[in-house]
């Protein structure tokens, strides 16, 4: 079973390496800003924003990511940002204001201003993955020696 996944592979890895793939399939990559909601902030006139939305509290973070589902490392580490998700904006909240804000609303920091597991280390274990199965799947493998007849 396995000798037959290794072709597959192999002709799976020079399909996708050639340039004509290559040139329509564009894989966006490189350093992006990520917001995460973290906790609901009650919709009161003290948390109204611009365009009368209401703002919540969220991580703001900055990663280096391949197509935007596989985060390598973190360039900037989380902060607690106001977040308004129906425009997408993030407010820059001053320190006594947050902590006034996280005191009234009986809020820990650091459980709320951290990263999951995956963002921190599980796109680092899949790219190694991937990288692992490409080196595999180009390293030929050993045959088998032939057991001929044997006169006796």
């Amino acid at each position: 079973m396995i000798a037959m996944i290794r072709p597959l592979f192999v002709a799976l890895l020079v399909a996708l390496s050639s340039t004509s793939v290559f040139a329509r399939l564009k894989i966006p990559f490189g350093e992006r800003e990520v917001l995460n909601k973290v906790h609901d902030l009650p919709d009161t006139e003290e948390f109204k924003v611009e365009h009368g939305n209401f703002m919540d509290l969220a991580t703001f973070h900055k990663e280096f990511n391949i197509a935007y589902f596989l985060p390598l490392y973190v360039t900037e580490e989380p902060k607690l940002v106001g977040y308004d998700a129906q425009s997408d904006t993030y407010y820059d909240i001053p320190q006594d204001q947050l902590d006034a804000i996280l005191a009234a609303e009986k809020l820990n920091k650091e459980d709320l201003n951290k990263l999951s597991f995956y963002t921190r280390y599980g796109g680092k274990l899949v790219a190694l993955l991937i990288i692992g199965a490409m080196i595999w799947g180009v390293i030929p493998s050993k045959k088998e020696e032939e057991v001929g007849p044997t006169n006796v």
